[in-house]
């Protein structure tokens, strides 16, 4: 009976084996066939709108040529999912007109989209829509699984014209059989009780119900109702084979149930992609009332310390907190200085509070000097560029901090940077004692540096400690766009009007030429019905408005009404033209802006032009007179504001006016700046 016994286990065992190589063998053929799927970017047409696609965030490739206005975008920024996916990405400046990779990410619809001209591309305002999206550099995600086609809302796919096939719930390969690894051990404990086969019960009928079960649609076609979803209810003492226990859940009768996962109509199975699929967490958009972009400079000097460094950094941190980062909302960015400037990570990087406080406690301190004025010149220079995430629709602000004073001086950097439209708050932390102030390098720094010395734009701290108490009221503040009035620059706070002289002596021929001058110093300045505005007259002995300042409130629609303004001919009557702009045109000028008269003639006038220049000046406008071939010197000097130097000018030939654009950009900048800041 023994030699039985051990002759049979020796079978077993020889069994065992022949089983364990071939299963090895087969595992080897089997790794040798299965090959990962590579991510292939679909590609989209630039007239696929994002309502289309039924995916809530996923990367396409877009191609050249998506920057015509026949692909219309809704809103700025976030964009309407009635718009092109491509024509947004080009608008919001993620993508040129030739085209590339973006990703795209689903977010809420919004209650109004306002239309803007951006990148080539004018995109339109909309009241509501359901949903919204944003457009994103192509980077992906860790742990998100991203489509490699796209699911369409319906079965004719906008995708097929670009050679995408929508994506489709394909048969499973059946897969091979493999023989799970053996241990010696094991085998070794076998006995004649594992060679008698044991045969598992298949799961009655009455164990599993599904439900949901549809008649098939087309693919890629999205239910009205819901998507074709199949819910399977199993026991828990017969719960599916090989079902994934990451999507089982209990009960509280003890009863297992499954999550609705999409089925494979043809055969009930369920992709094994769609159950490793990861959800995606909602997007805040940011608080529209807020809308800004900000810059912190942070004091990262070696005299600051570790705590005060680290209580700085707290201060970044309820700062973000306390601003609902977004990309409708402020967007922040912070730059550390100490002998030279070095930015952490910029507007775009970080598009909500939580990954930006967690950015900020990750910041380190670099050591160094107190080099302010460099870090605001660097900041002025590099942070607010288009590539940097800065929106043109959104104000930039810069809050300093500093401990102690500076140990270079700002005044110089912060004016360039004022003039750029940036607005400089300063956060001084434990100024210079009395016995210290010998050192400081520019007494009165903070003052010299701010938007405005009123007291909006600065705060000063006696202690670190209490450096908290200043969170509040500095968030309130540079979330008071209204009062952030170096927002305001000499290119985006005007009402210009351009008084045309269309006399008989001017000529079809020099009359282009002037439109064309006008054209030349409109492109300088930023137009949109916030910015600046634009309007025109054309005068002989009569005079006629050609547009007014609310009739077009972008660049291009600006530019195309100048070509289309038609030469009139006639006499010159200088005098009534200027009364006529008074009362047709700045009558209607808003209150918060410059008001700058452009008048270009070509001769002396018929009437007198004294009583209408004085009450242009009485009034407020800026009156800049240049004057062409048979123009009155002495005429010009009194129709210009003063002084007359400034503002008037006498061009010889009508082909040379295009050179003194330059020259009077430059006037009008000079004497927005030179503005007291109190």
């Amino acid at each position: 009976m023994r030699t039985v016994v051990l002759t049979m286990k020796a079978s077993v065992i020889e069994m065992f084996l022949v089983l364990l190589v071939t299963g090895v063998h087969s595992n080897k053929e089997t790794s040798k066939k299965i090959k990962r799927p590579k991510f292939t970017v679909p590609q989209i047409n630039c007239d696929v709108k994002a309502g289309k696609i039924i995916n809530p965030e996923f990367i396409v490739k877009c191609p050249a040529g998506c920057q015509d206005p026949k692909f219309h975008v809704y809103g700025t920024d976030v964009y309407a999912s009635y718009s092109s996916v491509c024509g947004a990405a080009v608008h919001s400046g993620v993508l040129d007109n030739s085209g590339g990779k973006i990703l795209v990410r689903k977010v809420a619809g919004l209650s109004g989209y306002k239309g803007s001209y951006s990148n080539g591309v004018q995109s339109l305002s909309l009241p509501r829509w359901r949903e919204s999206f944003i457009v994103l550099e192509s980077k992906p995600k860790k742990g998100v699984t991203y489509p490699s086609a796209l699911t369409y809302s319906s079965s004719k796919s906008p995708a097929a014209q670009a050679g995408e096939t929508t994506k489709a719930y394909q048969r499973p390969p059946i897969p091979a059989t493999t023989a799970q690894p053996v241990t010696l051990m094991q085998l070794l404990a076998v006995t004649v009780a594992v060679a008698t086969p044991t045969i598992l019960p298949r799961p009655s009928p009455s164990a599993a119900s599904t439900t949901s079960i549809r008649r098939p649609e087309p693919v890629g076609h999205r239910s009205q109702e819901m998507d074709l979803w199949s819910t399977t209810t199993y026991t828990s003492s017969q719960n599916r084979p090989g079902a994934d226990p990451g999507i089982q859940r209990q009960d509280p009768s003890g009863a297992a149930f499954e999550k609705p996962v999409r089925a494979d109509v043809s055969l009930g199975r369920v992709p094994k992609e769609e159950l490793s699929t990861q959800s995606l967490e909602p997007v805040s958009l940011g608080d529209p009332n807020c809308k800004i972009d900000l810059s912190f400079l942070i004091d990262g000097s070696t005299s600051i310390g570790k705590r005060r460094f680290r209580i700085q950094k707290q201060l970044l941190a309820g700062v973000a907190q306390a601003l609902d980062i977004g990309p409708a909302g402020p967007l922040m960015g912070v730059v550390q200085y100490g002998d030279n400037p070095a930015t952490h990570f910029n507007l775009k990087t970080h598009m909500n509070s939580r990954d930006l406080k967690t950015a900020i406690e990750k910041i380190t301190q670099r050591g160094g000097l107190s080099n302010v004025g460099r870090a605001i010149s660097f900041v002025t220079k590099n942070f607010f560029s288009k590539a940097n995430g800065n929106r043109s629709s959104a104000p930039n602000v810069v809050v300093v901090m500093v401990d102690g004073w500076p140990t270079d001086k700002v005044e110089e950097a912060s004016r360039l940077a004022r003039e750029s439209g940036i607005n400089i708050f300063f956060i001084t932390i434990e100024g210079a004692a009395e016995n210290e102030k010998q050192y400081v390098v520019e007494p009165n720094f903070a003052n010299k540096a701010v938007c405005r010395t009123n007291g909006f734009y600065s705060f000063h701290v006696q202690s670190w400690f209490g450096l908290h108490k200043t969170l509040q009221p500095l968030v309130k503040r540079v979330c008071d766009t209204d009062r952030l009035a170096c927002s305001k620059t000499c290119l985006n706070s005007a009402d210009i009007g351009f008084v045309i002289d269309g006399s008989s002596s001017v000529g079809t021929g020099n009359f282009r030429t002037v439109l064309q001058f006008v054209t030349n110093l409109t492109k300088e300045f930023e137009i949109s019905d916030t910015d600046t505005r634009v309007g025109a007259v054309q005068y002989t002995y009569e005079q006629r408005l050609e547009f007014g300042f609310d009739q077009y409130s972008s660049k291009p629609d600006i530019l195309n009404a100048i070509k289309r303004v038609g030469y009139w001919s006639g006499g010159t009557s200088t005098g009534a033209a200027i009364n006529f702009a008074l009362e047709q045109l700045f009558k209607k000028s808003k209150p918060n802006k410059r008001k700058l008269m452009i008048l270009i003639t070509d001769g002396r006038s018929y009437d007198d032009v004294r009583i209408p220049a004085m009450a242009a000046h009485l009034k407020g406008v800026i009156t800049y007179a240049i004057g062409v071939a048979w123009a009155a010197q002495e005429e010009l000097e009194v129709i210009a504001t003063h002084p007359a130097r400034d503002h008037s000018f006498f061009v010889d030939e009508f082909d040379n006016l295009y050179q003194y654009v330059p020259r009077i950009i430059q006037n009008i900048c000079t004497e927005f700046n030179s503005q007291p800041r109190n």
